[in-house]
């Protein structure tokens, strides 16, 4: 084919899918762009569960009909009914000649399925291109389909020797506006946020989405781990439990009284048993996030909650959020209990590193890789 390359082509793919992360669990996000003599005719997205996939998205802007044009997708099409009808019966229709795939599909249900269905049907596929891209993507849902556990990002805002509050406790306003503002971007584009019951006593968060410019943002759901309910009943992710949900993951045996109060603003608790440790076991309150549909979470929540989820490997992603302050001891740390790091020669990491400027603050972004992990 003359002309652009099939990598090009699948970037507009993918910028197609890239306004929707975040939004379409518990599927994933998908981008279409369908070429015909080296040029783009339609593009697609799946915007959000129950919504049409992105193949379909872009075929109805052409009628459903596409005779020899190419289509690149960064997904696998599905081959199976779900909420919407199977989209490798609508790319046979359609009269293609080739689909370019970026991604194989991890489901049980597609998984190779689609590929093969395209292929009976006399269409030429082509895998793999921008194979990385393309997977990167969908690696919240990859991790739902295969570990049954959300991604998690652990977002943290220290000073330059890793302090998150002073000695009062006080940890509003570490970094400035603008390091703010990214933060809430993020919360804009997670399903759910999670904080410690220690984040709810000292800082009262209303953990909602403000966007600049009185933009509105999407609240994720608000989820507090809470071993003995210690959440005050006038919090406001109590009191507006009923415009905002708000999750309370608690161990079993508290105060039947406690509980019915919590219930009474619209609080929803959850009852988990309790690890070694006497808290709540945060790999079960994951799979049960994950249960119902949630794959992306980000944890704002103190260095307890941080650091217990860094040692049990339950950290995918960190944002962290660096000031150019000081504080020095005996002020609050980052991370405040061990994370099973022994010593210099197996420490965690980050891979796929990028850091940003924003105003005087840094913000660090990578993957986490543990000790034992390869790059």
């Amino acid at each position: 084919m003359a002309g652009r390359t099939p990598e090009h082509w699948m970037g507009v793919a993918l910028e197609a899918a890239a306004p929707h992360v975040g939004r379409t669990s518990p599927n994933p996000p998908v981008g279409c762009a369908i070429v015909s003599e080296d040029a783009v005719i339609a593009t697609g997205a799946h915007e959000k569960a129950g919504a049409p996939h992105a193949e379909v998205d872009a075929l109805r802007k052409l009628g459903m009909r596409a005779e020899g044009a190419d289509l690149y997708v960064t997904l696998e099409p599905c081959n199976h009914t779900g909420k919407q009808p199977p989209c490798t019966d609508a790319l046979i229709a359609a009269g293609l000649a080739r689909v370019f795939v970026g991604s194989r599909d991890p489901h049980p249900l597609v998984n190779g399925a689609g590929i093969e269905r395209l292929r009976a049907a006399g269409i030429e596929v082509i895998e793999g291109v921008e194979e990385t891209k393309c997977t990167r993507l969908i690696r919240p849902f990859i991790r739902a389909v295969t570990r049954g556990l959300p991604e998690v990002t652990l977002k943290l805002a220290a000073t330059l020797d890793g302090r998150i509050a002073d000695t009062s406790g006080e940890q509003r306003w570490v970094s400035g506006e603008e390091a703010r503002q990214h933060g809430h971007g993020l919360r804009n584009a997670s399903d759910s946020i999670l904080v410690g019951v220690g984040t709810v006593l000292a800082d009262n968060p209303r953990l909602t989405t403000r966007l600049p410019d009185g933009r509105k943002g999407r609240d994720p759901l608000r989820i507090v781990v809470d071993s003995r309910l210690r959440t005050p009943i006038d919090a406001h992710l109590v009191t507006a439990a009923r415009e905002t949900p708000t999750v309370l993951f608690t161990c079993t045996g508290n105060d039947p009284a406690r509980m019915q109060a919590l219930q009474n603003h619209g609080v929803e608790l959850v009852e988990v048993a309790p690890n070694t440790a006497g808290r709540v076991d945060c790999e079960s309150m994951l799979k049960e996030l994950c249960a119902r549909g949630h794959h992306t979470l980000l944890c704002e929540g103190g260095s307890t909650l941080g650091a217990h989820l860094l040692r049990a490997r339950l950290v995918q992603r960190v944002a962290w959020y660096v000031a150019p302050r000081i504080l020095g001891p005996p002020h609050v740390l980052a991370i405040g209990e061990p994370v099973g790091v022994t010593g210099l020669d197996q420490p965690m990491s980050l891979t796929h590193v990028d850091v940003q400027r924003l105003g005087d603050d840094v913000v660090i972004l990578g993957d986490v890789v543990y000790g034992d992990e390869e790059n």
